[in-house]
């Protein structure tokens, strides 16, 4: 791919949209995502954790909101009600909408002039539920380029070992394209642990430490970007309204071929 146009994606652990308030507050998410302006945005968090895991911001308050448009997975969690007789149509009688967004809390949007090739939903090694997700993307009508968001194990060991997963899946795709991965690493370390896996062929965007929002010291999320991409910036998004919409800041990366 050669004489891409610069591209601005970002990372954001919104913690089910619930603030540093403690209030659950979706608009407010969406109010801060408009404030950094990324064509790609990597969710983290972004389904609610228990029930029917529903998305966290409503599906029509994104599409009303104007910006962005899900990324369509094609995957959803077992909702609790379908274990039991007729449970698969009770969410329809109660006129409950537990629609999901992503994949384990990860999820994708993208500007609505951004075309989607295909999706994928990665299942992680790991003790407890763990998703990564992929969409590959079609930039101005025909530059493919691949994102991946992710949200990693408190465990180091499982962090490799689902990292390693990751750069395996992508390897087996059937076409090679640029590719950023972005999430919540929950790596501390700046050059150990699951980043050393990726250090042969990705680069860490410099983009400063996220967590927490109100008195950032630590660098758990990352963008992390192949080496035939220039980061030509990159950085925390610090505004009034991020320190309070989740517990970490998002991060964002401006790249050119």
């Amino acid at each position: 791919m050669t004489g891409m146009p610069t591209i601005t994606v970002a990372s954001y652990n919104m913690r089910k949209a619930i603030g540093t308030d403690r209030r659950r507050d979706p608009q407010r998410v969406l109010d801060v995502l408009h404030e950094i302006d990324a064509d790609v945005v990597a969710l983290q968090e972004a389904d609610k954790r228990f029930g029917g895991r529903a998305s966290a911001v409503p599906h029509d308050l994104i599409d009303t909101h104007g910006v962005y448009k899900a990324v369509h997975l094609g995957v959803r969690h077992r909702r609790h009600l379908e274990r039991i007789p007729g449970g698969a149509k009770a969410e329809q009688w109660m006129k409950i909408n537990t629609r999901n967004i992503g994949w384990h809390g990860n999820a994708i949007l993208v500007k609505k002039n951004i075309g989607v090739i295909e999706v994928a939903a990665l299942e992680l090694p790991t003790l407890e539920p763990r998703g990564a997700v992929m969409a590959e993307l079609l930039l101005d009508g025909d530059r493919p380029f691949r994102v991946v968001g992710l949200h990693l194990d408190l465990s180091g060991l499982w962090r490799r070992r689902q990292m390693r997963a990751i750069l395996d899946a992508i390897a087996d795709r059937p076409q090679q394209m640029p590719t950023v991965l972005m999430g919540d690493t929950n790596e501390w370390r700046a050059e150990a642990g699951c980043l050393r896996e990726v250090a042969q062929t990705y680069q860490i965007a410099p983009t400063g430490p996220s967590f927490h929002s109100r008195h950032p010291v630590a660098c758990l999320d990352r963008i992390i970007v192949d080496k035939s991409l220039r980061i030509e910036a990159s950085g925390v998004h610090m505004s009034h309204s991020a320190r309070r919409a989740s517990d970490h800041l998002p991060i964002w990366a401006r790249l050119a071929a």
